[in-house]
């Protein structure tokens, strides 16, 4: 690997043969597939120009029998959203005894859910935007006068910021929520806050968990929506950010704090809004599967770090574990 500028929570050097046949999972059912496959793609060719036995397995296309019974080493999950960072495809890589990058099975689930992540931020006094669930429309009166104006109108369980409507006036509120609604049950409505739009990543596991430089994002307009995310060259990503030292401390220490409190391993990535007022920060949700691609955040970080993608990708496929210990029944029992 080459010298980091950063605490790198992997060994220093891998043999490529030591990590055995490695699958890249990737495409997969979710409204995110596309991005995932060129996460995916991307993924699986750093692992071979490192000369590591590794093939992609894109579960919409091929059954979770024949992942089975290929008898794999380890996985990566380049999965995006639903039935492959929620939990569910964690379950049943640990049922079938493969072990994988990233979070376990209830990191995933909780962090997909954007409001169980608040909730579980709030129990840690970590500092997330006001909020309410709307469970139907008759929530829609008086949610201006509660949390103020502009709103985010989102559905909880969607990336991308797919179904997500900045909400200025009043008007605009009906049709928001009825496009979230369309994706999700129930909606999350949450005070917007202007400021800077900043993602931090985060490696490793528990104590040993640690930031790497904050990334600063400016979109045009101000508006980091799905094009502007993958399908333009518009949007300026500042790496590190420019903020003074103690404050970019201060929030690399959030985000770390933010990242355990979900119970994240392996790698993640946690979205913060800095309000331009206050100079406050705000989390807004922790991704469990970050993008890989040519646009995406935590390569982006990395790279400022002084790793690269190569180094990256496979000091996270040396990672991949079985969360849940397993033990024979005789020793349950017992």
């Amino acid at each position: 690997m080459t010298d980091s500028l950063y605490p790198f929570p992997f060994p220093a050097t891998i043999d490529p043969a030591s990590l055995g046949r490695v699958v890249v999972l990737m495409g997969g059912h979710s409204s995110e597939r596309n991005v995932s496959l060129e996460s995916g793609r991307n993924v699986l060719e750093a692992l071979k120009s490192r000369g590591v036995d590794a093939e992609g397995f894109d579960p919409a296309e091929r059954s979770l029998g024949e992942l089975e019974a290929s008898k794999f080493d380890r996985a990566f999950i380049a999965l995006h959203g639903r039935y492959g960072e929620d939990g569910t495809l964690q379950g049943v890589l640990e049922m079938i005894g493969l072990p994988y990058t990233g979070s376990g099975v209830l990191a995933s689930a909780l962090a997909i859910d954007k409001i169980a992540t608040k909730q579980m931020w709030q129990a840690g006094r970590l500092p997330t935007p006001p909020w309410e669930v709307l469970l139907g429309p008759h929530q829609l009166v008086g949610l201006a006068e509660r949390l103020g104006l502009p709103l985010i109108i989102k559905p909880p369980h969607e990336g991308s910021t797919l179904g997500l409507t900045r909400v200025d006036s009043l008007d605009r509120l009906p049709a928001a929520y009825e496009r979230a609604a369309a994706i999700d049950a129930p909606v999350l409505a949450e005070r917007f806050i202007q400021g800077r739009e900043l993602t931090v990543a985060v490696l490793g596991n528990s104590a040993a968990a640690r930031a790497l430089p904050v990334v600063e994002i400016r979109a045009p307009g101000g508006n980091y929506d799905y094009r502007n995310k993958y399908f333009t060259d518009d949007t300026r990503y500042l790496c590190p950010a420019p903020l003074v030292p103690n404050l970019a401390a201060d929030i690399a220490t959030l985000a770390e704090a933010a990242y355990r409190a979900v119970g994240c391993e392996g790698w993640g990535r946690v979205d913060i809004m800095l309000d331009d007022a206050s100079q406050r920060a705000w989390l807004l949700e922790v991704n469990t599967s970050p993008g890989m691609t040519s646009h995406s955040l935590v390569p982006i970080a990395a790279r400022a770090a002084g790793i690269s993608y190569e180094d990256l990708v496979l000091g996270l496929t040396a990672q991949a574990s079985l969360k849940i210990q397993r033990r024979v029944a005789s020793e349950a029992i017992a």
